[in-house]
């Protein structure tokens, strides 16, 4: 009699689902359980150094390939199309056409994408920085750019804030300019932000701040009150999207469309689905959404794998920590802060900033490398058996 294994589908190959494939290979035994990772690109993306990609700098690239051989973890090269819960089938495509993969637990993180916010021409005329391909096509556009070429950053977040400050250190040539709805990093302490704006200043970056971006044209852009800013190049980093595709297939999802997860990371409306990264609605410890961030993948993912792994063993779910403790931002190659937050999200008095706290979250980006690279940190002699299927079955009907 052939032992039917449980098959365990992640979607997306991303900090949170590439992490999450290893841990589960890790833990569980292939004697009884199947891992397969779906992803659209050969290669993992470090999206935390992509505006290092769009400064111009050489980053790494590592194939998936690579990072799963030897771990057990099938790899599926293809862009997911579609879900079908009900009938628990992912419908994608790749070079071999159209095809469908069944599941019996599914780990969505496919993560999310710039958001447009409706906003005209964006969609047309300006760049990203959230994917590897937009990221290059950014840098190429730049190496276009002459002597004096002007730069626009839309976006006074974290995402906008490295950017800028990457484009300024690693072009001196370019004008660049960042424009804020409010004050860029209007989170931090009183001391972190002196440290930011004089940062900006070393650098060269014109900071337009309250100024919401109404339009984007090919070579400048309109704001709300009416004010035309020059920008031969319009990067796009006013906040985060994520895809349609599960509030599409029915997944109950927040207003934000992300997955709305319970405590364990999985979906209140489906039980054989759970979120990781920026396209799960995670409930932190401070009774907060947690923000779409690398860091929440971590949180999200590394909860969302004991929960699957305690569902399939039988054992008690532990608890992840949910808890979101600062930003750490880079301010080019030799500078960086590095903000503590509270529990009420509002920054602390202390923070960490230049050098040290670039070599800091050099080690951090290091330490995440390592991480893909050995996503199963090795694998150990013995590892976790599934429940029997009938056990599965009970506890599948019970939830």
């Amino acid at each position: 009699m052939t032992l039917m294994k449980h098959r365990i589908v992640v979607l997306g190959a991303g900090y949170a689902g590439a992490f999450a494939a290893g841990n589960l290979a890790r833990r569980l035994s292939p004697a009884d359980t199947e891992i397969t990772v779906v992803n659209a690109a050969p290669d993992f993306v470090e999206r935390m150094r992509l505006h290092q990609v769009a400064a111009g700098q050489d980053i790494a690239r590592r194939k998936l390939t690579d990072v799963f051989a030897g771990t057990g973890v099938r790899l599926r090269l293809a862009r997911v199309t579609g879900l079908d819960p009900e009938r628990r089938t992912v419908a994608v495509t790749g070079e071999d056409g159209p095809g469908e993969l069944s599941y019996d637990t599914l780990l969505y993180a496919l993560g999310s994408s710039a958001a447009h916010h409706g906003v005209p021409g964006v969609a047309e005329y300006a760049f990203d920085v959230t994917g590897l391909g937009s990221a290059l096509r950014l840098r190429e556009r730049l190496d276009d750019l002459g002597e004096g070429g002007s730069v626009l950053v839309v976006g006074e977040g974290l995402t906008g804030i490295e950017t800028a400050t990457e484009l300024a250190e690693s072009r001196p040539g370019l004008s660049v300019a960042l424009a804020a709805r409010g004050e860029p990093g209007a989170w931090l302490s009183p001391r972190a932000r002196r440290h930011l704006r004089e940062a900006f200043d070393r650098l060269g970056v014109t900071v337009h701040e309250r100024t919401a971006v109404a339009a984007v044209e090919p070579d400048r852009v309109t704001t709300a009150d009416g004010t035309v800013l020059p920008a031969e190049v319009t990067v796009w980093s006013a906040g985060f999207a994520v895809h349609p595709i599960p509030a599409a297939a029915g997944l109950e999802v927040a207003a934000t469309g992300q997955i709305a997860v319970d405590r364990s990371m999985r979906s209140v409306s489906h039980p054989d689905v759970y979120a990781a990264g920026d396209c799960a609605y995670a409930i932190g410890e401070n009774g907060r959404p947690l923000p779409m961030s690398c860091a929440s993948a971590g949180l999200t993912n590394m909860q969302a794998t004991a929960a699957i792994i305690a569902r399939l063993t039988g054992d008690e779910m532990p608890a992840t920590g949910l808890k979101y403790v600062g930003n750490h931002i880079s301010l080019g190659r030799r500078d960086a802060i590095f903000q503590m937050v509270g529990e009420d999200v509002r920054s602390k008095p202390w923070y960490l900033g230049g050098r040290t706290a670039a070599r800091l979250k050099s080690g951090i980006l290091k330490g995440a490398e390592w991480g893909i690279a050995h996503p199963t940190f090795g694998l150990p002699t013995r590892r976790r058996r599934a429940a029997p299927a009938s056990d599965r079955a009970a506890v599948r009907a019970a939830a």
